[in-house]
């Protein structure tokens, strides 16, 4: 077990994204911003049951992009030395396999849910549904599957760097997350509030302040619009911004616990 430090891995990402700060954010705007401007473009209230199959193709291609644009990243700030081109290449290729780890946690979630409703099935307690005030027992059993959802979550945030570092099949991947956040939990817990935080005020809110400014001056957002349009290109920009700092983070965070304290995380400037 290795005691992880957050400031150590904080120092290393603004060295390394400044450094090569053109390289990153080719990637970012490539695997990351483009896919979400055009779901923005097509979709401004994302998933609608009401809207063309082929808009939620769209956002399922989107995401597998922006999932590959993440491992890119990692793979750069992970080192040693790669091409551009050569983690863009990297990304595709371990997407998949990151997938499926990703599907089997949320499956064990989802089978976690079961005894929970089971318990208050067996107690003769109605589960909370839509316009029925939820029972005391109901809450607090919402409360617990939140917080082993969030204990979960905090444990596979080495998820993505474990995909993209390291040559193993997805239940690889999910045990290896386990073994490397051991110890770490409050740590990775605090990096993980302060991301969430990021993102709602900066994604959030900034995004919510350029609709409302768009709609006064520009008219409503609809799917197509001009409106759609530049909403979506400002929250595209910010969400690579923020994929890209969070992506480099957890590259850094990865090294620690893993072992690899003296990884290089240049990058050479050709091979885009």
């Amino acid at each position: 077990m290795r005691a992880v430090s957050l400031s150590r891995a904080w120092d290393e990402t603004k060295a390394i994204i400044i450094r090569e700060e053109r390289l990153f954010f080719s990637v970012a705007l490539a695997l990351v911003a483009l896919p979400a401007a055009i779901e923005g473009l097509v979709s401004p209230r994302g998933m609608d049951p009401a809207a063309p199959w082929w808009v939620d193709a769209i956002l399922i291609v989107g995401f597998l992009v922006a999932l590959a644009g993440q491992l890119a990243l990692i793979r750069l700030a992970l080192g040693p030395s790669i091409t551009v081109g050569g983690a863009i290449e990297h990304g595709m290729r371990r997407m998949p396999i990151c997938l499926v780890a990703v599907i089997l946690i949320m499956l064990a979630l989802f089978v976690a849910a079961i005894p929970f409703a089971a318990v208050l099935t067996l107690l003769g307690i109605p589960l909370p549904a839509e316009n029925v005030p939820p029972s005391p027992p109901a809450v607090i059993a919402a409360l617990l599957y939140i917080a082993l959802i969030f204990f979960v979550a905090v444990r596979m945030l080495m998820t993505a760097p474990v995909a993209s570092a390291e040559r193993v099949g997805p239940i690889a991947i999910v045990r290896r997350s386990w073994e490397l956040s051991a110890g770490n939990w409050w740590r990775l817990f605090a990096f993980f509030v302060l991301f969430v935080v990021a993102v709602i005020g900066l994604v959030g809110g900034l995004g919510a302040a350029t609709g409302v400014a768009v709609r006064i001056v520009i008219g409503p957002i609809a799917p197509l619009s001009t409106g759609a349009l530049v909403v979506a290109l400002v929250q595209a920009l910010l969400n690579a911004l923020v994929t890209t700092g969070f992506a480099v983070m957890l590259a850094r965070i990865y090294v620690q616990l893993s072992g690899r304290g003296d990884a290089d995380a240049g990058v050479p400037t050709t091979g885009i």
